[in-house]
């Protein structure tokens, strides 16, 4: 009965209401923006981010995503008495749906150049700001809106965050498109471990899931979520040369570190006919600074806000690595200046040691705070498709991560082994020659040397924005003990 009795009132106040004009022209609130120069029958929807009401003034800044600006809508008297009642009032609040329609008019405010003039407003969607975690005019911080996934996206900075990842995905597509790559869609579900790590999630039926003893597999063979498509991008280089994929990844990796995430998404590249790490650094080097600057130049006012109030020494750093040239050193070479920093490390740099995040970021620093190229990585280290380097005592393989300020690792690759007997040898020592018999079959049939990267998109944001913890640069983030909706 009270459902109904509401159901009522909202009809009844909806019916109180001029009607909607159905000439208007819908605009968004970027579009309203952006225009030079007056117009009639217009129409914007979106949600009030700021209510100001005065004896015969109301002012409103509305929302719709569209941009990190509110557009001022201004309802003066000839709106009609309808701004009076008590119940419009109560309904227009923070964080209410509405829909206004009137005149786009010259702003006297110096920060817009046009505001709407109301001659219609229709609450959509009330909003019951007392319950609503958001709160008007209130910075709140990052971890606060993470506990709100439903919501944290009509938070600025969230809101600002998905119009530069949003940006940043086109830029990357771009880029490859522009360059003669394919974009292959590699599958998410597997029977292969790329890395050899063993962090995977392992994909069963719910029927499988709830019966004890020897299962019989959906696929005939365990499968998983996938950790990387590079081994799915090296079938579709021997047949299209250049191509790429950008989708997600996942890892089984207990952790809730600000490093890492159970879902995430990767950009893999992988390019054939290619004989030189080189090659692929400049690839590396080439994506990032396009990506990112095409990036500064479509959201110029959502990377600013990142650059003000979570990260202000980012700005700067961000122009430099966009300035410079990378720098590259050998891992062998990375060990010796590690072993003569003054700094004391949790973990003691020696040879034949994977660099630990702390070791990445000395090494950045100690380079100028610049991106770096760290290469040549000792055999042992490095997964089986590595191209062995064949240089005696310290045997390395052609690997490559890039390393970049206050990350750490962004970028991982290397030139893959295409030589049959190498690759034959030590895939029969790890046990693995049945399993990967297709992979074999690669190296015999029109083999040709090639390489590729993988770098991880999140990362990329955290890096170009300054965020410090990886959860507060993606939509919904998942983590060890942590699937919220």
């Amino acid at each position: 009965m009270l459902a109904a009795r509401r159901g009522w009132r909202v009809l009844r106040r909806c019916a109180a209401l001029p009607p909607a004009r159905a000439a208007a022209t819908r605009l968004r609130v970027r579009q309203a923006l952006a225009a030079r120069e007056p117009a009639g029958g217009v129409a914007v929807q979106g949600w009030v981010r700021s209510v100001r009401s005065q004896k015969e003034v109301l002012f409103l800044h509305i929302n719709d995503g569209s941009s990190l600006e509110n557009l001022q809508v201004v309802a003066d008297p000839s709106l009609g008495t309808s701004l009076c009642c008590s119940w419009f009032l109560r309904d227009l609040t923070f964080g209410s749906a509405v829909e206004v329609q009137g005149k786009l008019v010259k702003s006297p405010h110096r920060m817009q150049s046009m505001e709407l003039k109301a001659e219609t407003i229709r609450v959509m969607g009330p909003c019951d700001t007392w319950a609503f975690p958001l709160k008007m005019k209130e910075r709140h911080p990052l971890e606060y809106v993470r506990q709100f996934p439903h919501l944290r996206c009509r938070n600025n900075t969230l809101s600002s965050l998905l119009r530069v990842r949003s940006e940043a995905t086109a830029a990357i597509h771009s880029f490859f498109q522009e360059n003669g790559y394919v974009h292959i869609h590699t599958p998410i579900i597997t029977s292969n471990d790329c890395e050899g790590a063993g962090e995977l999630f392992q994909i069963e039926t719910s029927n499988e899931a709830r019966e004890s003893g020897e299962k019989n597999h959906f696929f005939d063979v365990p499968a998983f979520l996938t950790v990387s498509g590079q081994l799915h991008l090296e079938v579709m280089a021997g047949a299209f040369t250049h191509v790429f994929t950008f989708g997600p990844t996942f890892r089984a990796e207990n952790s809730q570190s600000r490093r890492h995430l159970a879902e995430f998404y990767m950009v893999e590249a992988e390019l054939s006919f290619t004989e030189s790490l080189q090659d692929i650094m400049q690839v590396m080097e080439d994506l990032f600074k396009t990506a990112t600057s095409t990036v500064l130049s479509k959201c110029p006012h959502d990377v600013d806000l990142f650059h003000k109030y979570i990260a202000p020494a980012q700005k700067g750093r961000l122009e430099q690595m966009l300035k410079k040239r990378f720098v590259t050193i050998s891992y062998s070479e990375a060990v010796e200046i590690l072993k003569q920093a003054s700094q004391t490390f949790t973990f003691k740099p020696e040879w034949g040691c994977d660099l630990q995040t702390e070791h990445e970021k000395y090494l950045v620093k100690h380079c100028g705070e610049v991106p770096l190229f760290v290469i040549n990585y000792p055999y042992d280290l490095k997964p089986f498709y590595m191209r062995d380097n064949e240089d005696g005592p310290q045997h390395t393989v052609a690997a490559i991560d890039l390393l970049v300020p206050g990350i750490g690792e962004l970028c991982g690759g290397s030139l893959r082994e295409e030589r049959l007997p190498f690759i034959e040898s030590r895939l029969q020592r790890l046990g693995l020659a049945d399993a990967y018999q297709w992979y074999l079959d690669l190296r015999k049939f029109g083999s040709v040397p090639h390489g590729g990267f993988g770098m991880g998109f999140e990362r990329y944001l955290q890096c170009i924005l300054g965020v410090d913890n990886i959860k507060d640069v993606i939509p919904f983030p998942r983590f060890s003990h942590s699937c919220l909706l």
